[in-house]
């Protein structure tokens, strides 16, 4: 059988042993050996060798021998990296109360950032190992407020399930939805959800795309079908037309009249199979983000859609690991950008920050480009020609 090799530093006691042992061998006048000493001890000859060179020249002492062994041992450690009063703890703070990012997402961006301009480097272990180690005050409980759930003591995340309802057509099912859908290649597929608050007598719509992670924040008054379908109409009207391609939900009864969203957005709606949360797994984090501003129990009611645009504007401005520490803002722009540049070419716009504004000009504006285009899309409609356009001149994204 193999036996496992332990180690363990001498005792006072011992040491006060070896002291005792030496002083005795001094007053008979005899050598003191080594080896017995360990045998008395049950210690390796090696042990007790270092440990009566510990102090040098000087004869052996049981108390300096263990002052010695305890300064040995702070020099040991290693110094801490996030030190109070450093540029790069300063850099870490500010991030994780002010701008609330994840520690996982202060390592990744301190990775991006060029070796002239960055603080310094830090993973997110010995910034949570930093926070629980601070002792209990008002600084501790603000770092631990910071982070996404704000437990005590690091430990598994809570799971919730969706519930099953009987409106859902089954060719609306997710199993039928595109697979371009699922490799999150293509931007303008969205995933939604309500979060509720103080007795589910209040609400706030989450829509979540799924290829930026780019988030919008609807204000409900309530959360009925009715109420759904005006604040999601309200806020996603807001994006291009080229960014409603489809949305995913689970089956909540807020989504009853979700054949009038459809109509009102042109937008493909696809329903998650029940208690299945992974399913919109973008959506389900985001959720569980946003309680950081908007915790249970909460009368969402009382938070006006400028407040939570400001939420929303918080989230995307923040690093994601699935975005390789880029934020969804970012991400957004270079998407709009990559639309608005052939537009720009054919003189549709005179710059990509109208990208907005173009897809959502009246119609008749819209059918008197089709006919510089080519003519032949104005008799078509509205929605059919958007998408001949788009398909003609909007590059294909990665």
């Amino acid at each position: 059988m193999e036996q496992t090799r332990t180690y363990t530093h001498l005792s006072p006691e011992e040491r006060a042993a070896i002291m005792l042992e030496l002083h005795h061998a001094r007053e008979d006048n005899r050598p003191c050996s080594i080896r017995a000493l360990a045998r008395a001890l049950n210690r390796n000859p090696s042990t007790i060798s270092r440990e009566l060179r510990r102090l040098g020249d000087v004869p052996y002492d049981a108390t300096l021998a263990a002052v010695h062994y305890r300064q040995q041992r702070q020099n040991s450690r290693r110094e801490p990296v996030l030190v109070p009063g450093t540029r790069l703890y300063r850099y870490v703070f500010d991030r994780l109360v002010y701008r609330r990012w994840s520690p996982q997402q202060i390592a990744a961006r301190l990775r991006r950032m060029p070796a002239s301009k960055r603080p310094g480097l830090v993973s997110h272990e010995t910034i949570y190992a930093t926070i629980y180690a601070q002792p209990r005050g008002e600084l501790k409980k603000a770092l631990i407020e910071a982070l996404r759930r704000s437990k005590p003591r690091r430990g598994n995340r809570r799971t919730t399930a969706a519930t099953t309802r009987s409106f859902v057509p089954e060719e609306l099912r997710i199993q039928h939805r595109p697979e371009e859908i699922e490799d999150r290649l293509i931007p303008g597929h969205w995933e939604g959800d309500l979060i509720k608050g103080a007795y589910n007598r209040s609400a706030v719509g989450v829509l979540v795309e799924r290829h930026s992670r780019y988030l919008i924040l609807c204000k409900m008054d309530d959360g009925t079908a009715e109420a759904a379908l005006e604040g999601f109409t309200r806020q996603m009207k807001k994006m291009p037309a080229f960014m409603r391609k489809s949305l995913t939900y689970d089956r909540g009864s807020e989504m009853a009249c979700f054949r009038q969203l459809s109509e009102r957005l042109n937008i493909d709606i696809w329903f998650c199979d029940p208690h299945a949360p992974w399913q919109r797994g973008s959506n389900e984090n985001t959720n569980g983000l946003l309680r950081q501003f908007l915790p249970k129990g909460m009368d969402l009611s009382t938070i006006s859609q400028t407040r939570l645009n400001d939420i929303a504007r918080l989230m995307n401005g923040r690093p994601r690991l699935a975005l390789d520490a880029q934020t969804p803002d970012e991400v957004m722009t270079k998407i709009l950008d990559d639309y608005a540049r052939p537009l720009v070419a054919l003189g549709l716009l005179r710059s990509p920050g109208e990208c907005h504004a173009v897809v959502n000009r009246p119609e008749c504006e819209i059918r008197g480009w089709a006919h510089e285009l080519g003519g032949s899309q104005c008799s078509r409609g509205l929605p059919l020609w958007r998408a001949e356009v788009a398909e003609k001149v909007v590059p294909v994204m990665p």
